[in-house]
């Protein structure tokens, strides 16, 4: 295994660019599935089709994340130098994906609709590729990985607004809780916990001001989803008030 591991490492960068390709290539083949009759214009197709790629990824990933730490719990405590291969090996992954969507957002010319993904995005990768690069804070990787476990019913959630399902159906009521729910606990959990380790450790963690300037970012992005997406699901009498595109609606 630790053989495996250093041929990895020896050349991160072309296996990042394998697992691009690979979620390039599964974005490829899911369009051959069918989807609804009401996604029928060229924007609510791609955005059905990209979902649909986040939805794999946030399968994938978010249930590796958890399973590495319920396989080594120390991967908590330590988030800056302990990882495994399987761990290291999902940091890559996942960062490939990333620029993948990034890409997919930018040449498809939707950037404008999705700017908020991109953002995230761009705020995301250069961190990532750092992880991949240095084989430090894997496990910081590794926690803030199990947001996706909270994008699986995020997702799922913007699918079924695609589709043209009614709020008060069973099936996006139940969504609707899961995803506030694994929002708390997955999501807000996660990125606080991260922010905590690192103010804590700040005076020995190498380049800690880079990585609690972007955590911040995101802090502050993903509270504002939060507070949208309550105001959308949560709190009908907003969404009369105020045509705002959201970020977590749209």
């Amino acid at each position: 295994m630790d053989g495996w591991l250093s041929e990895v490492q020896r050349r991160p960068a072309l296996f990042v660019l394998c697992s691009s390709l690979g979620f390039r290539l599964l974005h490829r083949l899911l369009q051959n599935l069918p989807r609804p009759a009401v996604v029928d214009s060229p924007w609510k197709n791609w955005k059905w089709q990209n979902l649909s790629v986040s939805l794999v990824h946030s399968l994938l990933t978010g249930t590796w994340a958890i399973l590495c730490m319920f396989q080594y719990p120390v991967i908590m405590l330590d988030l800056n130098s302990f990882y495994t291969p399987w761990s290291y090996l999902l940091i890559i992954i996942s960062t490939g994906y990333f620029i993948q969507d990034a890409g997919d957002i930018i040449l498809s010319g939707y950037a404008r609709e999705s700017w908020e993904f991109l953002l995230h995005h761009m705020l995301v990768i250069p961190p990532f590729l750092y992880v991949v690069l240095t084989s430090h804070y894997v496990g910081g990787a590794v926690v803030a990985l199990f947001v996706e476990v909270n994008n699986i019913f995020l997702h799922l959630r913007q699918k079924l607004k695609l589709a043209g399902v009614a709020k008060d159906s069973l099936i996006y009521s139940t969504n609707k809780l899961l995803n506030f729910t694994t929002y708390v606990s997955f999501r807000l959990g996660a990125q606080f916990y991260i922010t905590w380790y690192i103010v804590y450790n700040y005076s020995w963690l190498v380049h800690a001001f880079y990585f609690l300037v972007s955590i911040m970012l995101m802090n502050i992005m993903i509270l504002i989803y939060f507070y949208r997406l309550l105001r959308a699901d949560f709190f009908k009498q907003c969404n009369h008030q105020n045509g705002i595109q959201k970020f977590a609606q749209d």
